[in-house]
């Protein structure tokens, strides 16, 4: 018998989502988690405490196999340098465009570091507007300091 991986858990996530027509926030209100982390963690980017995979395989039908295997640590491999999807490219654009300017103004305000991408959050959400609704994405991640030598 085969060992269960992430790739099989995503499928088998996303199958489960598209045949009872759920929605992220949805899926992530049932795990009590944020549908940011709750996306990330069921796509193999995250590993979820035991409670959060636990709870995610009951809602969805999973076997227990796969709850295990979201526990796991992951391996964050990117299969492109520049992705094609046009809406991932947009925000590699963004960052290409504005890295420099994020990295100068975080130096300006807090001193030498970097923003935390594991202490984190991030929202996506909807703001109405009559010139076309606009996407707003707002991350706060904690500063660390860099250590001089």
């Amino acid at each position: 018998m085969t060992a269960m991986t992430r790739e099989d858990v995503t499928s088998m996530i996303l199958s489960a989502k598209r045949q009872a027509g759920l929605t992220w926030e949805g899926i992530a209100a049932t795990i009590g988690m944020s549908p940011v982390w709750t996306h990330s963690a069921a796509m193999g980017m995250n590993a979820m405490p035991a409670e959060k995979a636990e709870a995610l395989a009951t809602s969805l039908g999973l076997p227990q196999e796969a709850a295990l295997v979201l526990q796991e640590s992951p391996t964050k491999v990117w299969q492109q340098t520049v992705p094609t999807d046009p809406c991932i490219y947009r925000l590699y654009e963004i960052v290409g465009v504005y890295g420099p300017t994020i990295k100068a103004l975080i130096h300006e305000k807090f001193g030498d570091g970097i923003m935390s991408a594991i202490d984190f959050d991030m929202s996506v959400t909807r703001e109405e507007d009559p010139q076309g609704d606009r996407v707003k994405v707002e991350m706060s991640g904690k500063y660390l300091s860099y250590n001089a030598w």
